[in-house]
């Protein structure tokens, strides 16, 4: 079982650490008490999306021996305007620059994580709709 424990610093700030020991400061806005020294727990979220399945994807490439010079994924979240503030949409876009890089490795390779690797995205696929795009640059 994963387990992570969250810790009150100062005002809004928490510092959360999960299993492997590395850590990350929330924090909310100073129009809601914060003090703005960290993301906000929804922006962790499509941050661990972009993460996620950004490494799948890399990882795939690599496989493929494609000629990764640089990889980003953008993650855009929309938000419930009612309680919960729940993501009900989100889109993540993949950018992928390098030489002769197959669009067909770079497809598949966004497949595999969206539909089989990614667990970020498949839990908070049972509450958003998730939609991709890709961006090849050649070198």
């Amino acid at each position: 079982m994963a387990k992570a424990k969250v810790t009150l610093v100062n005002g809004m700030q928490f510092v959360g650490a999960a299993d492997s020991g590395h850590a990350v400061v929330m924090d909310a806005p100073a129009s809601s008490s914060g003090g703005n020294t960290g993301s906000r727990p929804m922006e962790l979220l499509l941050m661990a999306f972009g993460g996620c399945s950004g490494m799948d994807v890399i990882s795939i490439l690599r496989k493929k021996k494609q000629n990764v010079s640089k990889f980003e994924t953008n993650v855009e979240g929309e938000i419930a305007e009612g309680y919960p503030h729940m993501y009900t949409a989100l889109h993540i876009e993949y950018v992928v620059t390098g030489k002769n890089i197959s669009e067909e490795a770079v497809k598949r390779a966004i497949e595999l994580s969206l539909d089989k690797y990614c667990s970020v995205g498949a839990t908070l696929g049972k509450a958003a709709k998730i939609t991709h795009s890709y961006k090849i640059i050649q070198e």
